[in-house]
């Protein structure tokens, strides 16, 4: 069955398992998220609920912002975000979905967005070679290199890897382990890494390559 909530990232920390062996996890503030919109086939197309996560003041929402939530009788949240659930059907607006949603073993699919680098070279945005700094190289050892071919065709094909803006993009992790849930304090321990900055807001789902 299809499972998603929206939550914040915490931070990375480890924990040890019945064996004593160390288990690298991140820790996510995951929900309470409330339903605040109910699509359906016959009005939109499809089925799906849209889920509000964090507080926000209510000077600091807009008038069409305040009547979406008001409509839901929910208080503005933050963050919204789209779910396709299997039983969408069976939800209402108003409804809570909390960390209890996922259980331990359950294997998701973890979206953020990542870390803003700024302008980036190549080398460090490519991962490309540099030259040799040393015997005659000149200052180009962090240069990009040949921009391409000459008088034919006297231009920069498409695809060519340019230094440029790094990072701040949506980035999705797939198939972690859910290691633990704290349900009493909405906290969700994944295995591995996620996307972005402590803090960063970011939607876990259920895997879509492991079911």
């Amino acid at each position: 069955m299809k499972k998603g909530i929206v939550g914040k990232k915490i931070g990375m920390t480890q924990i040890f398992d019945d064996n004593g062996k160390v288990i690298p996890v991140t820790v996510v503030e995951a929900g309470p998220c409330v339903v605040v919109q109910k699509k359906t086939v016959e009005n939109d197309g499809y089925s799906a609920v849209q889920l509000g996560f964090g507080e926000i003041s209510v000077k600091n929402t807009n008038k069409p912002q305040k009547g979406h939530f008001a409509k839901a009788d929910a208080a503005v949240k933050r963050t919204l975000n789209e779910f396709k659930f299997d039983d969408a059907d069976a939800m209402n607006p108003g409804d809570i979905i909390k960390a209890d949603t996922f259980e331990v073993g359950d294997i998701v699919d973890v979206c953020g967005t990542s870390k803003g680098k700024g302008f980036a070279g190549t080398i460090k945005r490519f991962n490309n070679r540099s030259l040799k700094a040393t015997h005659g190289t000149g200052p180009v050892a962090r240069h990009a290199g040949s921009m391409g071919a000459g008088s034919d065709p006297s231009r920069i094909m498409k695809g060519k890897k340019m230094p440029g803006h790094l990072g701040a993009e949506t980035v999705t992790v797939q198939n972690l382990e859910v290691v633990k849930v704290d349900a009493e304090n909405n906290l969700i321990a994944l295995k591995g890494a996620i996307p972005g900055p402590k803090g960063g807001i970011v939607t876990i789902k259920s895997a879509v390559k492991k079911a």
